[in-house]
């Protein structure tokens, strides 16, 4: 069953994904996503 609970965790985990990537562009190397970690 998909809530909007968790519809709005996943929203704020890609948007928190999103300005650390847009913070970082500078970076020398970008960080694996957990996403693997986490099957629902």
């Amino acid at each position: 069953m998909y809530t909007i609970e968790m519809a709005y965790a996943r929203m704020r985990e890609l948007q928190d994904l999103a300005n650390r990537s847009r913070a970082h562009q500078t970076a020398t190397k970008p960080r694996a996503p957990k996403r693997a970690a986490k099957k629902r």
